[in-house]
């Protein structure tokens, strides 16, 4: 809040108001500040009747206790005048604290502060004058209200901040044990029903369909990224994951790409929402992936903008030892010269044309194919008109590509 007028002090008008007067005025104000709080909280509940009444032990409002209190701070402060007039501590903070709990705003609460300080001016300016407080004195007295009232809103602010603080934490925790049970790969129980609990104590609607994101921080402070309402986000991970509800909606994934700007990882396939855990699981492939410098790095990548790769690189061991099989014709051939064959026989394999299609493939004359063709069929023999034999074929040698053990003849083409 901007700052006020300083408060009643000793170069003040107040301060040259007689000292007899002034304890009169504080006697009365101090009499009637019972009847002042009854007054004011009254009115508070008359104008906001769905105001919850909290009772201390003795039975007592605790707001009728606070705003007692409260203005007899200030008067004691005005009778002495030494000072600012110091807020009492608890009852306000815990009127903030109230609202962050409840999840309000705190409008409504500073409308009620500002409502008892125009009630207790009312009052005050009644006893200033019956015992002839001078107008320049009371004007200054009025700042100094308001000045205070600062104060008590201070106070609310704190514990509304301390409120929605732990209103945060324990959303975040509900929210960490709703993704738990959303990826965990076998369910006990009835899992909709659980799903379904869980999800509703935090607000989020079931959908049909999730996609589920594994990301890696771009640096161990990074500030979680704005993925947007209903995004569920757990960044307590070492690799920070993400559920995303309806992945293919309209807006969703240009969304995704601006709250993602300067991180990486993968975003899994979408899947129907009880199979979650196979879409981290394809998340966390990619990601290894990337970490091996097999997919591009530097971006969120979508799976299903990779399933070659994802498909083919996975099981490294299959496809080694299948590799080992097929490819046992080149073992005799060098390096240089078997790596050329492979390249040649792939670009064959995925053309199915004849040498001028495979040369444009691989940026080389057509005569060269044709005399690397010939080594292939001797190599492999009758085999290689054998439809499955070619498919294995395609398989290790596309793996390989990907790997950049071959190079990629799709550019020349």
């Amino acid at each position: 809040m901007p700052a006020r007028s300083p408060a009643v002090s000793a170069r003040s008008a107040w301060h040259d108001v007689p000292r007899l007067k002034v304890r009169r005025f504080a006697a009365l104000a101090m009499a009637e500040a019972p009847a002042l709080a009854e007054e004011i909280l009254r009115e508070i509940r008359r104008e906001y009747p769905a105001l919850p009444v909290v009772l201390d032990e003795s039975g007592e409002p605790m707001a009728l206790i606070g705003i007692r209190r409260a203005i007899e701070v200030f008067v004691q402060h005005l009778e002495h005048s030494e000072g600012r007039p110091t807020v009492p501590p608890g009852v306000f903070q815990e009127f903030g604290r109230g609202e962050g709990m409840g999840g309000r705003s705190l409008d409504a609460l500073q409308a009620m502060y500002r409502m008892g300080v125009r009630l207790a001016w009312r009052r005050f300016a009644e006893i200033g004058q019956r015992v002839e407080i001078p107008p320049p004195a009371m004007y200054e007295l009025v700042d100094a209200g308001y000045e205070y009232l600062d104060g008590l809103v201070d106070q609310s602010v704190r514990g509304y901040a301390e409120a929605a603080a732990r209103r945060a934490g324990e959303r975040l925790r509900l929210q960490r044990r709703l993704m738990e049970l959303l990826l965990a790969e076998r369910h006990r129980g009835d899992p909709a029903d659980a799903l379904a609990e869980r999800a509703a104590r935090v607000g989020w609607s079931l959908p049909a369909k999730v996609a589920v994101g594994v990301l890696l921080r771009p640096a161990r402070e990074a500030v979680a990224p704005a993925v947007g309402q209903g995004v569920l986000l757990d960044m307590e991970y070492e690799q920070p994951r993400m559920v995303v509800p309806e992945p293919d909606a309209a807006g969703r994934p240009e969304l995704l790409h601006r709250a993602l700007t300067g991180w990486s990882g993968a975003i899994g396939p979408p899947v129907a929402l009880a199979d979650a855990a196979k879409s981290l699981r394809w998340a966390l492939a990619a990601v290894r992936l990337m970490e091996r410098g097999l997919l591009p790095g530097g971006e969120v990548l979508y799976c299903t903008e990779h399933t070659e790769a994802l498909v083919l690189l996975q099981p490294e061991e299959l496809i080694d030892d299948l590799a080992l099989r097929c490819l046992a014709p080149l073992a005799h051939c060098g390096p240089t010269h078997g790596r050329r064959l492979a390249e040649t026989l792939l670009a064959w394999l995925e053309t199915r044309g004849g040498a001028p299609e495979v040369a444009a493939r691989l940026g080389v004359h057509p005569q060269t194919v044709r005399y690397r063709l010939r080594q292939i069929r001797e190599l492999w023999g009758d085999e290689i008109d054998d439809p499955d034999r070619r498919f294995e074929l395609e398989l290790v040698l596309r793996a390989r590509r990907l790997r950049g053990q071959l190079g990629d003849a799709r550019a020349h083409g």
